[in-house]
């Protein structure tokens, strides 16, 4: 199976339409709601595909229409669990067989070779997310448009292939596939969401290790224009405020800050030893500027019962501190080992206790790791008779997707995303004995002071070398008066910052 670096896709050669063999069972999931007419029209379409038609099943999720859909030429479930596209999208898909679960809106016109062009991706790899290509239409026939955010966004990012973390954004409910085991690896779909259920099960599908490929080739119209287009404003008021707590990669969502959110942005695991190095590592792991960490606080818990013992000679007594400090602590929970994975939380960072972490520390390594898209970020601390003591800033979706291969998974991940080592020291990380005190807010401005002085600090150094360059040159910005031109402005404006 050929690995996909990020999401650059370009890595993989489809066969030609018409010119494979296919293999792989598809269940076509539709969600409904009073739309008799328009279904029967997708389903004749879905009748007529190049795809072989005993890989196809249909599946219909009626979500309580009046009168209930009726067809012919589908499987209908009813949702009996909750109501909306959430609910009816993951009533569908836990009723469906195939080895791939198509996503299809109950108002689209699907190309004859729709379903072929989708397919032929996943029989390359077992982590692609396929989008189709959709177009907006007033009535059958038209040739209609892509709409304006899906056209902006794949210009820019060469068909998503430089789209980075973000090419979950582009994952839409009207016309998209992914296989089944991948879909229920991440969770299935949220049935509580009746509106945005198909961005979070996006990023979702992201954080378990998916290759997102937009097929300009699986071609479908829909007919009418979608709530977005009609709507924008009234749905992104209503979109954001669920959002927010399950997207941490949504930054401009979560500027409280002092919040506490569903999904944290990193997960901080400490492995429990002394009360007091412990305390140190969680404390301050949750005191710095990236408000919305979390901390795994890893110990035989189960060991700690409520039966008589000495208050002060327990033999777990440390344990049992530490579980008192932090047992109404919402950020904190209790493992008895540590996690493999943190999804859907982006990052982790394995922390050894005793090890303190500045104010600006998390925040400053998931800028490194971003700056690069790196799966992986090592922090040597120091060194000891077992080798290299060091902190780990895991990526989810890098090590999700390098466990589909047989390998080293540090290796795997070092060439599917990127790694690389740096010294503690240089992102504030110290021993207990070396840790100043916790001081609350006024650490988190401090650091934020000081991240605003750096870059002071560039911004003046490429004046300097912007004046340099101009005395080199010797090039009059000005007839009248050399120094007063545009670049000679600009240069005592970079100099005067701050």
């Amino acid at each position: 199976m050929t690995r996909v670096r990020h999401n650059d896709y370009g890595v993989l050669s489809p066969p030609a339409i018409g010119d494979w063999k296919p293999e792989l069972s598809v269940s076509v999931v539709i969600p409904a709601y009073d739309c008799q007419e328009a279904l029967e029209r997708t389903v004749s379409a879905l009748a007529a595909q190049t795809y072989p038609a005993g890989l196809v099943e249909i599946v219909v999720a009626d979500d309580g229409s009046t009168p209930p859909v009726e067809l012919a030429d589908a499987r209908v479930v009813r949702v009996r669990d909750g109501w909306g596209r959430g609910a009816a999208r993951q009533t569908g898909q836990l009723a469906a067989t195939g080895e791939v679960i198509h996503w299809l809106d109950s108002d689209m016109i699907l190309a004859p070779d729709h379903l072929e062009a989708h397919m032929r991706w996943h029989h390359l790899i077992d982590h692609a997310v396929v989008i189709g290509d959709t177009r907006f239409v007033s009535a059958p026939g038209e040739e209609g448009t892509q709409s304006e955010y899906t056209r902006k966004t794949l210009d820019s990012t060469r068909m998503l292939k430089d789209a980075g973390t973000g090419a979950y954004l582009l994952h839409t409910g009207a016309s998209s596939s992914v296989r089944a085991e991948l879909l229920r690896a991440a969770g299935g779909v949220d049935a509580t969401l009746n509106m945005a259920e198909d961005t979070e099960l996006g990023y979702r599908l992201a954080q378990a290790g998916a290759v997102f490929v937009p097929d300009p080739q699986a071609r479908a119209w829909h007919v009418g224009p979608s709530t977005v287009m009609l709507r924008e404003k009234e749905v992104h008021r209503h979109n954001w405020s669920y959002l927010g707590d399950l997207i941490p990669d949504l930054r401009w969502l979560r500027g409280h800050p002092r919040r506490h959110w569903r999904v944290p942005y990193v997960q901080v695991v400490v492995s429990a030893t002394t009360y007091e190095e412990t305390r140190a590592s969680v404390d301050a792991a949750l005191a710095g500027t990236l408000p919305d960490a979390a901390v795994t606080l890893v110990g035989a818990w189960g060991k700690l019962t409520g039966g008589r013992r000495s208050s002060l000679d327990d033999p777990l007594l440390d344990l049992r501190l530490l579980h008192n400090l932090y047992a109404h602590e919402p950020r904190v929970v209790f493992a008895e080992s540590e996690p493999v994975s943190v999804t859907p939380t982006p990052f982790l960072l394995r922390l050894p206790a005793g090890w303190v972490l500045g104010a600006d520390t998390l925040a400053g390594l998931v800028r490194l790791a971003d700056d690069d898209l790196l799966g992986l970020v090592c922090l040597a601390l120091a060194e000891d008779a077992d080798g290299v003591v060091a902190a780990r800033l895991e990526r989810t979706a890098a090590f999700a997707r390098a466990a589909r291969f047989e390998g080293a998974a540090d290796d795997l991940v070092d060439e599917l995303f990127g790694a690389l080592w740096v010294e503690g020291g240089e992102y504030g990380l110290s021993t207990v004995e070396e840790a100043g005190p916790l001081t609350g807010d006024p650490a988190k401005w401090r650091a934020l002071a000081a991240h605003r002085q750096a870059e002071i600090k560039e911004l003046r150094a490429t004046a300097d070398r912007l004046a340099a360059e101009v005395e080199r040159l010797s090039v009059p910005q000005d007839e009248e008066d050399p120094a007063r031109g545009p670049l000679s402005s600009l240069i005592r404006h970079l100099r005067s910052a701050g």
